[in-house]
């Protein structure tokens, strides 16, 4: 197959995953044709989608954050400690809660610069360390009040049919895209992760853009976290766990590499819609829910596999 086919195909396989996959979703269940069912979908995927979106900054530069889970959970106990149930506290616990996200991207990005070792193991070495923290804050059980009017308006549906929730990962989505493609800062994000030294020895500022996309990445995790609590009106220490899974398979399915160079926010929210059509398929199916956890393993395997087939001699 010749170089030109396999960049047809790198480009629009996940259209043609996506396509597939609800054409035999609606086959099997007439749930997956009814509006309010997808609204349900987009809301239950606005939570891993939007931390996604951040760390597929992270995976363009070459690199990876697996601590975005640990953010996730920190942030949903952090910011209902600091509404206390007060729809005045609002305000103040979604910044503060943001600034302490990003401030936990930034520790990631300084650890990066400042130590040779594997992005790899520098974030899961954080994220241990995170959830050890959001434990001994919490108290190991679950803290603070959910304002009132806060789930009620991230859940509330435009037309009946879509959350707000579901709104704002998708206007995240764009404005990131929009980022990536068309700002300085975007650009240099590809050329890093094309090549790292070649960028460096032209003068970008690496390092600034590798602390910066650890910042971004902290950040989205902690709106991550806020979606969460949004979602489900309660804050748990240990609910992010295992997002930063699904945020790696919905990256990898989106089109993004290991190797960095490579990805898209688009390609990274259709990742993620995949994934959750096919976890709401194996419930409808009643399969034992345990099937996801196989489900998520051989998607990253074999999209990973499938895209660097695909990016051969190109």
């Amino acid at each position: 197959m010749g170089a030109t086919v396999r960049d047809v195909l790198g480009r629009w396989a996940i259209v043609l995953v996506f396509a597939l996959l609800y054409g035999v979703a609606v086959l099997l269940s007439d749930a997956f044709l009814e509006p309010v069912y997808v609204g349900n979908i987009l809301r239950q995927a606005a939570p891993v989608g939007i931390a996604a979106i951040g760390t597929t900054l992270v995976m363009i530069l070459g690199a990876v954050d697996l601590s975005i889970g640990a953010i996730i959970s920190f942030s949903a106990v952090f910011c209902a400690v600091m509404m206390q149930g007060e729809a005045g506290n609002i305000g103040i616990a979604v910044a503060a809660t943001l600034v302490v996200a990003a401030a936990f991207g930034a520790i990631n990005g300084a650890l990066n610069l400042a130590s040779p070792g594997s992005s790899f193991i520098l974030t899961l070495g954080s994220a241990l360390a995170l959830y050890g923290l959001t434990q001994l804050y919490s108290g190991g059980t679950a803290r603070g009040i959910v304002s009132p009017g806060f789930r009620e308006f991230f859940n509330h549906r435009l037309g009946d049919v879509l959350p707000v929730l579901a709104l704002a990962m998708l206007a995240i989505a764009a404005v990131m895209e929009i980022v990536l493609r068309t700002t300085r800062f975007g650009r240099q994000i590809y050329l890093i992760g094309s090549n790292r030294e070649a960028a460096r020895l032209s003068g970008l500022p690496v390092a600034a853009v590798t602390f910066a996309c650890y910042v971004v990445s902290g950040l989205f995790a902690g709106l991550g976290g806020i979606a969460v609590l949004a979602r489900s009106g309660v804050s748990s220490t240990f609910v992010g766990r295992g997002f930063e899974f699904d945020a790696l398979a919905a990256i990898v399915l989106g089109g993004t590499v290991f190797r960095g160079g490579r990805g898209t926010v688009v390609g990274t929210v259709a990742g993620t819609l995949v994934l959750f059509i096919a976890f709401n398929l194996v419930n409808i199916l009643g399969f034992n829910y345990n099937l996801q956890l196989v489900l998520k393993g051989t998607i990253i395997i074999v999209a990973s596999a499938g895209y660097a087939w695909l990016g051969r001699d190109r």
